[in-house]
């Protein structure tokens, strides 16, 4: 038989080798919760673009409740059409005077700012 000292270098042998074969088993089956394809770092990555497009649905949201605002008014009645179009287009009704102060500095120049 096999002395006393072998028989402890055995033994020591399949311990270690049952404990890298844990490890090893435990390593494998950590793989695909890590780096596979429904793993943390993939499902972290989903819940970042989730958040992104949650944040330009809002952003898009607020746009849209304004301009639908906007569409009401310019459908409601002539004020808001008027007011667009003195503010963008310069309209001066019929019964109004067009009346432009220069200042001073810019006639003695010779230079406008138009």
């Amino acid at each position: 038989m096999l002395s006393a000292s072998a028989a402890n270098r055995i033994a020591r042998i399949r311990r270690r080798s049952l404990t890298w074969g844990l490890a090893g088993a435990v390593v494998l089956l950590q793989y695909p919760l890590w780096l596979g394809e429904g793993g943390w770092l993939k499902v972290r990555e989903q819940a970042h673009r989730i958040e992104s497009q949650h944040a330009l649905n809002l952003r898009l949201q607020s746009r849209n409740a304004g301009l639908q605002a906007e569409l009401g008014d310019l459908k409601q009645g002539r004020d808001a059409v008027e007011e667009r179009a003195r503010s963008e287009l310069g309209m001066i009704a019929p019964d109004e005077w067009f009346v432009r102060i220069v200042p001073t500095h810019s006639v003695r120049s010779g230079k406008t700012h138009e």
